[in-house]
């Protein structure tokens, strides 16, 4: 077949299409004009939608912020004999602090559920919980977060590292701080995560331990930060009397 020929049947088949939609479109008037408004109150509700959930972040957010303000906000026998008292939210005790700052990121995390903004609210909110030393809550929390991956999964195992630690799972935080050093995709420095394990071992007695691992960052990151004191200690540790 010809290409002009072709060109032809797809005009006329185009044409013989429109003819139909329109008379349709005329012979069904009240159904078009009905269906139009139903588009426009989709969209209008669609709008509407839009706005209400950029509202809600917003409000999210801020109350985010609020909550990381309380988080951080001084405590009065914090504060130096010399200083003025500071402008803004002022604790009696770390203790009224950390509680107030709990509940105002359990808060934020039930408005926005698995939002990174509600995980993050979470994560803090777990951090609050373990400077309250209600050890179990925010254990709990952390291992939540942990199944999410991404950063606030990376800091929940340091957090929860830390737990263990500060609640005297000595075993525990050890091996918590060892996966994250024999993990190359960590975020946490790995000679940070070795130094923490040595300093774990070393503040629970278990000294031959704390020794060999001292050693170990030595070996492993020999230009580290922590190298002079790790060396220091595993030097002493050699020589010290046990008693």
């Amino acid at each position: 077949m010809k290409k002009e020929l072709r060109d032809q049947i797809k005009q006329d088949d185009f044409a013989s299409g429109l003819d139909h939609v329109l008379a349709w479109t005329t012979a069904h008037h009240d159904e078009v004009r009905i269906g139009a408004g139903v588009v426009v109150v989709l969209l209008a509700a669609a709008g509407a939608l839009g706005y209400f959930q950029s509202q809600r972040a917003r409000e999210t957010d801020r109350a985010f912020r609020d909550a990381l303000t309380t988080f951080e906000a001084p405590v009065t026998g914090e504060l130096a004999p010399d200083q003025d008292r500071p402008g803004g939210q002022v604790f009696a005790t770390s203790e009224d602090r950390y509680k107030t700052a709990a509940a105002a990121f359990e808060g934020v995390e039930r408005r926005s559920g698995s939002s990174i903004v509600g995980v993050r609210a979470k994560y803090y909110a777990a951090l609050a919980r373990m400077e309250l030393k209600q050890h179990a809550e925010a254990e709990k929390a952390l291992k939540e977060i942990q199944t999410r991956g991404g950063l606030e999964a990376e800091l929940a195992r340091t957090a929860l590292a830390d737990l263990y630690r500060r609640s005297g799972q000595v075993d525990k935080a050890v091996e918590a701080y060892r996966g994250l050093a024999t993990n190359p995709a960590a975020n946490l420095p790995r000679d940070f995560a070795l130094m923490s394990a040595a300093r774990t071992l070393d503040d629970a007695k278990r000294w031959s331990e704390a020794r060999a691992v001292y050693r170990e960052l030595l070996d492993e990151f020999p230009a580290s930060a922590y190298a002079s004191d790790a060396r220091a200690r595993a030097e002493y540790l050699e020589t010290a009397p046990r008693g």
